[in-house]
């Protein structure tokens, strides 16, 4: 490694709540950045479990979320570890980590009482790390009257680039897409449930933490009337800037659009499917209806069903849509995409450089994201 390029952590834990992914990262003076390890590791059951419960309202919260901040620091010490291992480095031949949290709410149009929360204990993870810690990136953007999210589009725009209509399709708990126009245009939001419907379903109905590949999705039929119900929904409708998240979509939102029908488990979970999907889509055709390529990345990248649902309905819904691949097309393992963002998000936040886009999140103007933490 020459001393022009430098190294960074990315630590990620989404709206999923399946674990956490952590990458080293080597980032050069332009901002281009190459994954070099990667570590992954289920959150423990305990864990997951606190953080799943803190979703919403209950009682002694404040306890309870600072516990389940320093439990997240702990955890995310241990794949950092994990990361200098791999790489035969040390604390020192890192400059930082950027590290999100585990989002707890999310509640961006309160004008100016909005908020949202990631829970960490930053300086904890510092302190067992002795890396510098650059965490709390939405709260710089909330405060100039954007939604703090999605963070991800700037790096998009950073790391791919196509002499075409292009976007970026991140499906982790929700979905949001990245819009890079010929032009060099940006613009991006989310765009509804992605993985979050599908792994919350299936975990109440058979005990899986997600549905592998979609198998138990195809084994089940479209409930044509509740797929409708759940489209209904007014934030599909919304204009971007828009974002969302478990605050939105929840397993009781869910059950009560199914309300009293005896829909069979397996055709919710389908219903589920194509719910993703066609929010996918459907955005896609109202916002960037001559996007001629879209890669994927995320968990939901690496379900077969969803991918193929994806490519079919593709034909009638973004017919100028030629091309859907996974970011493994241009060399980023799609697990990996969100973890070198928040390598990147560390890097720009060390070099001062604005990483919020305005026209993605709806703040005023750039700002410099994040807090920092020193070892």
């Amino acid at each position: 490694m020459t001393q022009s390029h430098s190294l960074y952590i990315g630590l990620m834990s989404g709206t999923s709540l399946d674990g956490i992914d952590g990458v080293l990262a080597r980032i050069d003076p332009h901002g281009a950045t190459t994954a070099i390890a990667s570590a992954s590791t289920p959150f423990a059951p305990e864990l997951r479990k606190a953080l799943f419960e803190l979703q919403s309202p209950g009682p002694n919260e404040l306890h309870r979320e600072k516990q389940a901040g320093n439990a997240l620091a702990l955890a995310y010490a241990e794949v950092v570890g994990q990361l200098l291992q791999k790489a035969r480095l040390t604390a020192n031949d890192i400059v930082a980590i950027g590290a999100h949290g585990q989002t707890i709410r999310h509640q961006p149009d309160l004008g100016e009482m909005a908020y949202t929360h990631q829970t960490l204990n930053p300086a904890l993870l510092a302190e067992r790390t002795g890396i510098d810690v650059i965490a709390d990136f939405r709260s710089r953007d909330l405060a100039a009257g954007g939604h703090g999210a999605p963070l991800v589009p700037a790096f998009h725009a950073q790391q791919f680039s196509e002499p075409k209509n292009l976007a970026i399709l991140n499906i982790g708990g929700i979905a949001n897409l990245t819009l890079i126009s010929q032009s060099g245009e940006v613009t991006g939001f989310d765009c509804g449930p992605g993985n979050m419907l599908m792994d919350a379903w299936i975990q109440k109905q058979i005990g899986k933490p997600y549905d592998e590949n979609g198998n138990w999705a195809l084994q089940g039929k479209v409930d044509e009337s509740l797929l409708k119900k759940l489209l209904a929904d007014p934030f599909f409708n919304k204009t971007p800037p828009k974002s969302t998240g478990r605050d939105d979509f929840h397993m009781d939102w869910l059950l009560e659009n199914i309300g009293n029908k005896n829909i069979p488990p397996e055709d919710v979970q389908a219903t589920l499917l194509h719910l993703s999907a066609h929010s996918i889509l459907d955005a896609l055709a109202r916002h960037a209806p001559q996007t001629q390529k879209l890669i994927t990345c995320g968990g939901g990248a690496q379900n077969t069903a969803l991918m193929n649902l994806l490519k079919v309905k593709a034909q009638y819904l973004c017919p100028e849509l030629a091309e859907i691949t996974t970011s493994d097309s241009v060399g980023i393992h799609p697990q990996l995409v969100e973890g070198l963002a928040f390598a990147w998000l560390a890097w720009a936040h060390k070099q001062k450089r604005p990483a919020n886009l305005p026209a993605v999140t709806g703040a005023k103007g750039p700002r410099i994201l994040g807090a920092c933490y020193p070892a």
